[in-house]
């Protein structure tokens, strides 16, 4: 679904002093030692938010990672927290904690995700962030290990499945309430879809199944808290991911705003809770999407009543300290799909058009460049709404005038903005069929 005001949208010249502005405010992007200024604007924040224009874009990867080696290693950031699933991203925290169980090497484990599109976590990006991390926490006691955690709600089947494993081992006489749930969702035959549409047309649903189960784990699990390697904390988790997934499908259906508000709600309490778990002194950083991490009281997605996760922790935890990062290319490669499930359909060639693309590259230097966006809020130029590109996992080229840019304030929907000037698709480490049994697709907005 494309909302109403992007279509309508029309860009504003870029002033002369615009372009004066962008030049004086921007660094130039080579290296690592090139994030001195972000990380000196970061200083003792909490709460790091890591955004990208698409999801299949190598460089938003590498500089995302550059930040994050950098935030771990001089800051003592506790964990990286990515627009993925709780089930996936376990089984990566796991090897970068050096727990074996999980898997000898990091490729075995990425090549593990199965869900769509694969190629988010599954690539050779991810895989030598994941080797770092585990170099970095092979020097360190448990305590102070990186974590790696999912934070989306997507993972309703894989969820339950590790619901009742955990039990099943730990705690039997919680196992009802987990049958219930299960031979509840049994009934779809694992079709998250055919369920979506079940409850639409029928007065029925698991909702009353799954808010038992979370609260049975919760009530019986005083005596499981400390049972080692965080297994209560991530069955606890899952529980709630397949309580709040089971909210997010049965609203999908209905259209408008309120499953993304659902999702990005889910993933607010779920980076709680990590900040919780990792008292007393956590500090994270996050990976998602712009239109996740960007604030969106300053985009068109206010105008639909939308939240998003970069506003919520903005307005939840402004004075533990909260610095928004966006990313924007001008032209390159992407990886993305044609439809909800079908497999990467090769490199699809972009160019960019409003601010964060010609004024930045055409007029102000054609090279990556880092911007901090404080002094641009007392700029009239700068606080012009303008469109700012979003590729979703489903892109259409063809569309990109009417579909692929969100009005936005810049200054105000984030902190600071890395501007690459060329990129490169993402390196997937397999490509995968599409699935017929499938899941809801995200379509408001499109697949991000």
């Amino acid at each position: 679904m494309v909302r109403r005001r992007r279509l309508a949208h029309t860009e504003p010249p870029a002033a002369p002093r615009l372009l004066k502005a962008v030049r004086s405010l921007s660094r130039p992007l080579r290296s690592p030692a090139d994030l001195d200024p972000l990380l000196d604007r970061i200083g003792e924040a909490r709460y790091v938010l890591l955004g990208e224009a698409s999801h299949g874009t190598h460089e938003f990867y590498i500089w995302r990672a550059a930040i994050s080696r950098r935030l771990i290693e001089e800051r003592g950031f506790s964990f990286i927290a990515v627009e993925g699933d709780w089930p996936d991203c376990s089984r990566v925290d796991g090897y970068v904690k050096g727990y074996t169980i999980t898997g000898d090497n990091a490729r075995d484990v990425l090549h593990a995700f199965e869900r769509w599109p694969t190629w988010m976590w599954a690539n050779e990006e991810v895989i030598e962030l994941a080797n770092w991390i585990r170099f970095h926490n092979d020097r360190l006691p448990e305590e102070k290990k990186a974590g790696f955690y999912g934070l989306d709600v997507y993972s309703l089947w894989d969820s339950l499945y590790q619901v009742l494993s955990y039990l099943g081992k730990h705690i039997p006489s919680a196992l009802p309430a987990a049958r219930r749930a299960f031979q509840c969702f049994e009934l779809y035959g694992e079709d998250v879809q055919e369920y979506a549409r079940a409850t639409r047309w029928v007065d029925a649903s698991c909702e009353d199944e799954v808010i038992a189960l979370l609260a049975d784990l919760r009530r019986t699990a005083r005596p499981y808290q400390n049972d080692g390697h965080d297994a209560f904390f991530s069955a606890e988790q899952n529980a709630l991911v397949v309580k709040n997934a089971e909210h997010y499908y049965r609203t999908m259906v209905q259209g408008g705003p309120a499953s993304w508000n659902i999702r990005d709600h889910h993933m607010t309490e779920t980076l709680e809770r990590l900040m919780r778990h990792h008292r007393p002194n956590a500090k994270a950083i996050v990976w998602a999407h712009n239109t996740h991490v960007g604030d969106a009281r300053f985009t068109d997605m206010a105008d639909d009543g939308m939240i998003n996760l970069g506003q919520l922790v903005r307005q939840g935890h402004r004075g533990e300290g909260v610095v928004l990062v966006g990313f924007g290319s001008h032209a390159g490669s992407v990886i993305a799909g044609e439809e909800w499930r079908r497999p990467w359909n090769g490199c699809l060639y972009h160019r960019a058009g409003p601010i964060v693309g010609k004024t930045c590259s055409t007029r102000a230097g054609a090279e990556n460049r880092l911007l901090l966006l404080e002094e641009a809020r007392m700029n009239e130029d700068f606080m012009q709404e303008r469109g700012h590109r979003a590729i979703g996992v489903v892109y259409h080229p063809d569309f990109e005038g009417s579909g692929n840019y969100v009005p936005t304030v810049l200054p105000l929907r984030y902190d600071a903005f890395l501007f690459l000037q060329e990129t490169q698709a993402l390196h997937p480490l397999h490509e995968v069929k599409a699935r017929d049994e499938g899941e809801v697709p995200e379509t408001y907005p499109s697949g991000v």
